[in-house]
């Protein structure tokens, strides 16, 4: 179990630190139709271009089986973690 676990998370780690380079990717040029509202309140969101935001929709459709099975874990695992140690920093 614990080996799966962390599987898991090195996968999303690794996603995270190599998502939006695109000269370590190969791309491929597409069309395709979309609703122009929701393209714009997409925009709206990502703050970018067209190609930016449909690549990060992409890559969140492409992360989300990831954050499933991490969510499944939920309970799972345990974690030797003392949160009056950990929180000593704030007071």
């Amino acid at each position: 179990m614990r080996a799966a676990c962390a599987s898991f998370l090195y996968a999303v780690l690794n996603y995270g630190m190599h998502a939006g380079r695109l000269q370590t990717m190969k791309t491929r040029k597409v069309t395709v139709h979309l609703d122009r509202d929701l393209l714009r309140r997409a925009q709206g969101r990502t703050r970018q271009g067209v190609s930016a935001t449909i690549r990060h929709g992409l890559e969140l459709v492409a992360a989300s089986d990831v954050y499933e099975k991490i969510r499944a874990l939920r309970g799972k695992v345990r974690l030797s973690i003392d949160l009056g140690t950990l929180r000593e920093d704030r007071r």
